[in-house]
């Protein structure tokens, strides 16, 4: 629909002739008693001279020529007619449809064609946006953290003795021997020795910590072998 209402449109832009004579069927009639009379007239003959019969004569004469001249304008205008007709036949037609009728196809199985086209065109786009709609959505997990949940409780932190000397976590010496898990146990300074047996000894005493080489290394954030020689120092010696 359209299609028929855009070449209706380009239809209606095509001038028009009309016609503001007489047809030919009319002008022939009159032709041809025209030509009958003079027939008529040049068969009669006078022994005078007769002025009626050449005044009829020459009449006759011109009203024909003034019918050839008539029925001349009517054919160019009904050629003129035809044209405009054709024009607007062609306006009518769908241009894909004339394109296709140039390769020797009637003009109603070219217009077939050209639908059922358009229609596996819009069927295809229309089955394409039912998959995406009907597809099944993706939802993606957010991990949530326990810092990120929400709670009630109060956040304290571990309660030290104030005459705990502060000292570096992770110290150089800490690092080497954490890279050097398999290797023997290094022997570190005295005093910082010392120092991690006491924090160690202090968390043990407040019930902080639990005396294992695990705890302790978890406790120091040091390696295995370091937390096993602070272990070590936890252990009672013998009486010499």
């Amino acid at each position: 629909m359209a299609q028929k209402h855009a070449g209706e449109l380009r239809a209606a832009a095509v001038p028009a002739v009309t016609a503001k004579g007489r047809g030919l069927a009319e002008i022939a009639r009159d032709r041809a008693d025209a030509v009958t009379r003079l027939a008529r007239t040049n068969a009669r003959r006078c022994v005078a001279p007769c002025s009626a019969l050449r005044i009829e004569r020459t009449s006759l004469a011109a009203k024909l020529d003034a019918l050839d001249v008539e029925q001349v304008e009517a054919l160019r205008i009904e050629a003129a007619q035809d044209r405009a007709a054709a024009a607007r036949a062609a306006a009518l037609a769908d241009p894909v449809t004339g394109a296709m009728t140039a390769f020797g196809l009637p003009a109603a199985r070219a217009d077939l064609i050209a639908g059922l086209a358009f229609a596996g065109v819009l069927e295809a786009v229309a089955c394409f946006a039912w998959l995406l709609a009907l597809r099944p959505a993706t939802v993606t997990e957010i991990a949530v953290t326990p810092a990120q949940q929400g709670s009630n409780a109060e956040v304290t932190a571990p309660v030290t003795p104030a005459a705990e000397p502060v000292t570096p976590p992770v110290s150089a010496m800490e690092v080497a021997v954490a890279a050097m898990d398999t290797a023997p146990v290094l022997r570190l300074p005295v005093v910082e020795q010392t120092d991690d047996v006491t924090r160690v000894m202090t968390a043990v005493a407040a019930g902080q910590l639990r005396a294992t080489v695990t705890e302790i290394r978890k406790f120091l954030g040091c390696s295995q072998s370091r937390a096993a020689a602070v272990r070590k120092q936890l252990e009672p010696q013998p009486i010499e």
